[in-house]
């Protein structure tokens, strides 16, 4: 992970599915939990929700505050 991922995660609308146009830091936490076992999608965008997956999960969502514009 690199810091701008962080920046990412507040800035980054989901492209598809059930939460799409919601910002990854937003989407709730059962929905990254359903990418956590069914397997994330390739590329950047499955990178972030697993990293906002990591970071649900261990409940540091609160780091993400000061980012928010």
């Amino acid at each position: 992970m690199n810091p701008e991922d962080l920046l990412k995660l507040v800035t980054t609308e989901m492209p598809f599915g059930k939460h799409q146009g919601t910002l990854i830091a937003d989407l709730p936490g059962n929905y990254l939990g359903w990418f956590a076992r069914e397997g994330f999608p390739k590329g950047e965008i499955g990178r972030l929700l697993a990293l906002m997956y990591e970071m649900d999960h261990n409940d540091l969502r609160e780091l993400l505050r000061p980012l928010r514009r």
